[in-house]
């Protein structure tokens, strides 16, 4: 599997992991707090597997960015969290760099 998408996947069980960490109440309800623990598990494990192809610092860069927009986007949609237009403007300069890291040809 490519490194980029190893990441992609691990970014998107992170992202499922937190979500289901707000749906779990204090890890009161047993199937959210099944999710967390299988998504952070697995998030960690395709994290680390993309970090032995790319390096760290990018790997973290689009980790962090990609799942703060995602944790973003997911809580308006799920939980009915507010979207202002300043976060708007965050996410899109989020989304410039994430492209920009990504686009880094670089050897590990």
């Amino acid at each position: 599997m490519s490194p980029y998408l190893t990441l992609a996947v691990a970014i998107g069980a992170e992202i499922s992991a937190t979500l289901a960490l707000k749906a779990a109440d204090g890890l009161t309800r047993p199937i959210p707090t099944l999710i967390v623990a299988l998504g952070y598990g697995t998030a960690l494990w395709l994290m680390s597997s993309s970090m032995d192809m790319l390096p760290i610092g990018i790997v973290y860069a689009i980790w962090a960015g990609v799942g703060m927009v995602g944790a973003a986007i997911g809580g308006a949609l799920l939980f009915g969290e507010p979207v202002t237009l300043p976060m708007i403007a965050g996410i899109a300069v989020i989304a410039c760099g994430v492209a920009i890291l990504a686009s880094a040809r670089v050897e590990a």
